[in-house]
């Protein structure tokens, strides 16, 4: 898993997959790299109907690196109603953007949501928005790490090739902005949370900055806990018993502490003066899983030869295109050249096919 089914014993956050993040990815846009895309995909396997209309989805920025949000764009959606919702985007900065409450300048309101296999971003301010369902872009050989799970966690565990989602849908946030919306400097830290409001007070549900972080590396009685928490704390709270879990997988206790800082506080962590490849940022054609369990292990496991992280995606930085209803469960990742779907109709506020747009164009849902 990335960041799929992160609460305690592999359930979703909140019991509830509408609030179970599963992936952040920060990346320069392809085609103008004086704009940062930003995707957050939450909703494993679409178990859930839609965004759960009682949440706040929030990307947050750092950008003095503090571990405090300077920047943070959130969103709210409608109710699901005739299989419709709608969203509404708010971007703060300062004060405002270190509140659980949507806050700051309204970007957009109203905006449709996509359930189907179109992608035709929208003008929201000054950036370009989509929100809708899409493939799941994660690949996991889960059949592999369960065999070493059972085997006792030995180092040196199988591959077994499967991909445990390449027939999984999720729902996903993506948002083009300009990089002076992202503070002065190049470079950033950013998270991403939901929070549900419950008794009038917004609720922490999820968190996610590096990619197979809490489900994989902490230990279930803390993960709900994680969740709840904010990367400022993350230090104090975390390392002693993250570095515990290194030394048991191998790691000399001060060679565990200086990895463990590596990942703490769990913030993604992107420099755009270099290209985006986990750890600067993350695209998706980053083998994250392999790499953080070849992390988790000391070295003592490989990469796979291939994977359709390695062998099927093309130069997009962005999974494939949704997997239609009745391809459910397949393995197509709609790979290489022509994959792709043209454009639907534009609504009033789309305009013609952007750098965004065409990256969403080859994750249309299964």
């Amino acid at each position: 898993m990335s960041n799929h089914f992160s609460a305690a014993n592999l359930q979703h956050a909140g019991d509830d997959a509408r609030l179970d993040l599963t992936d952040l990815f920060v990346f320069a846009a392809p085609d103008n790299p004086d704009r940062t895309v930003l995707i957050m995909d939450s909703n494993p396997f679409t178990k859930g109907d839609g965004f759960h209309p009682d949440a706040v989805y929030r990307f947050n920025i750092d950008t003095d690196g503090d571990s405090l949000a300077d920047v943070a764009f959130s969103f709210t959606f409608s109710g699901l109603r005739d299989g419709r919702q709608t969203a509404t985007a708010y971007y703060a900065t300062g004060s405002e953007a270190q509140t659980r409450e949507p806050r700051g300048d309204v970007l957009i309101e109203a905006a449709g949501v996509s359930f189907d296999a179109t992608a035709t971003p929208v003008q929201a301010g000054p950036c370009r928005l989509f929100a809708g369902k899409r493939s799941d872009p994660f690949f996991a050989d889960a059949e592999g790490v369960l065999h070493w799970l059972v085997g006792g966690q030995a180092g040196d565990f199988e591959w077994t090739g499967s991909d445990t989602f390449a027939g999984a849908n999720i729902l996903s946030i993506a948002l083009e902005v300009p990089n002076d919306m992202l503070g002065g400097g190049p470079l950033i830290g950013a998270w991403i949370t939901i929070s549900l409001r419950r008794d009038g007070v917004l609720v922490p549900m999820d968190r996610g900055g590096n990619p197979s972080f809490n489900p994989i590396l902490n230990a279930d009685d803390i993960k709900d806990e994680f969740n709840s928490t904010d990367p400022v704390d993350d230090v104090k709270n975390y390392l002693h018993p993250l570095s515990e879990v290194l030394q048991r997988h191998g790691y000399a206790p001060d060679e565990a502490t200086a990895a463990a800082r590596t990942l703490l506080p769990d913030i993604l962590r992107y420099d755009r003066t270099g290209p985006a490849h986990y750890p600067n940022g993350r695209v998706m054609t980053d083998d994250a899983f392999s790499a953080r369990m070849i992390f988790m292990t000391h070295a003592r496991s490989r990469r796979p030869a291939s994977s359709p992280t390695t062998t099927c995606w093309p130069t997009s930085p962005t999974s494939a295109r949704p997997t239609p209803s009745t391809a459910r469960g397949g393995t197509d990742r709609s790979c290489g050249p022509g994959g792709g779907r043209p454009d639907a109709t534009p609504d009033a506020r789309a305009r013609p096919a952007s750098s965004l747009a065409r990256t969403l164009r080859q994750r249309a849902s299964r």
